[in-house]
């Protein structure tokens, strides 16, 4: 991410024109849903959404580390980026407003780190009490932060805290199915004494 924003600070409209805005996506220009996970406001922004990914995308990753599991990572994330914007759009659907960054995506990844909790590269039933318990602050503080208008990195601009909600959701529902096609198998031979 910041080697991506690096390059994004050299471009002519510091790769603005790369932004998604909702009005663009229902005049059927939807490259936005993709190219503004590669964009951020700024370099607090970038940093911020960088340590989120690597703090809360090792677990996911951890699990997903076997054959073509790696590019199942790399869709979940992709994905989940993508969900947030379609997400944002739905609730903001006459919006021009620019949307940069990570953010979905990265909260795609806590969606699923939150499932991983219980450890020993399990993903935990969607609806055991610590997993609710852990998505409701996780959304309660995503509100605040939304509502309050403020988030280190943000740089006085405003939040998109339902673009990380969609996200969210998204990594908390896709990684049951993603670990069942591809997480580890469970060892089923008898324990050696």
């Amino acid at each position: 991410m910041p080697v991506l924003f690096w390059f994004q600070e050299r471009l002519p409209d510091q790769g603005m024109s790369m932004a998604f805005r909702a009005v663009d996506l229902w005049q059927g220009r939807w490259t936005g849903l993709f190219t503004s996970m590669l964009l951020h406001g700024g370099w607090a922004h970038v940093i911020m959404n960088a340590v989120g990914a690597l703090a809360f995308g090792t677990p996911v990753a951890r699990l997903l580390s076997r054959r073509l599991a790696p590019l199942a990572f790399v869709a979940l994330y992709i994905a989940s980026g993508v969900v947030a914007a379609f997400g944002f759009a739905l609730c903001h659907p006459d919006s021009a407003s620019n949307l940069v960054g990570a953010s979905g995506a990265v909260f795609g990844l806590i969606g699923a780190a939150t499932r991983l909790m219980g450890g020993h590269g399990e993903v935990m039933p969607l609806f055991h009490s610590a997993v609710l318990k852990q998505a409701a602050v996780w959304m309660s503080v995503n509100l605040v932060i939304g509502l309050v208008g403020f988030a280190p990195g943000g740089g006085g601009a405003s939040i998109a805290w339902e673009a990380h909600a969609f996200g969210f959701v998204f990594g908390l529902l896709a990684i049951g199915p993603v670990a069942r096609w591809l997480g580890p198998r469970p060892d089923l031979r008898p324990a050696q004494v």
